[in-house]
């Protein structure tokens, strides 16, 4: 599971040093790919595989999915962090996630956030109150 918040920089070369409680769940390799809300989804392998099974099998004569899998798969990369837990965002996820130096990452159960420092404040300004004042069920069957 991962879980939590930090807030690691992102250096001059575009490498983000993953939190050190994660590193050794993706020390292997991982699959970084633009998420919604203009972050950047880091999965284990095989979570993003399961995924991707999942949006392959959708009908792609729906003008709508491949327009999704076309995102989500051409923004995709393999990465394997290096000795020091460092991964090489690209410059095309670099831009779409709008990274500066002053990143967070958060957890979100299944998968790492990316977030640049600033959209994820203006993230939680949005949306925060509205988690706080939840008065009725999101999650059928969990909240």
């Amino acid at each position: 599971m991962f879980l939590g918040t930090h807030t690691p920089k992102l250096d001059d070369k575009g490498r983000l040093a993953l939190p050190a409680k994660f590193r050794d769940a993706l020390a292997g390799g991982l699959m970084v790919t633009k998420g919604q809300d203009h972050c950047l989804y880091v999965f284990a392998p095989a979570e993003f595989e399961q995924m991707a099974r999942k949006v392959a099998e959708a009908s792609f004569t729906n003008e709508s999915v491949r327009a999704y899998q076309r995102h989500l798969f051409s923004g995709t990369e393999e990465q394997v962090p290096d000795g020091q837990g460092r991964i090489a965002l690209s410059a095309e996820l670099r831009r779409y996630a709008g990274l500066s130096k002053e990143c967070v990452v958060i957890g979100a159960l299944n998968r790492l956030e990316i977030w640049d420092t600033d959209r994820w404040r203006s993230y939680l300004d949005e949306h925060e109150e509205d988690y706080a004042k939840t008065q009725q069920e999101v999650l059928p069957g969990v909240f």
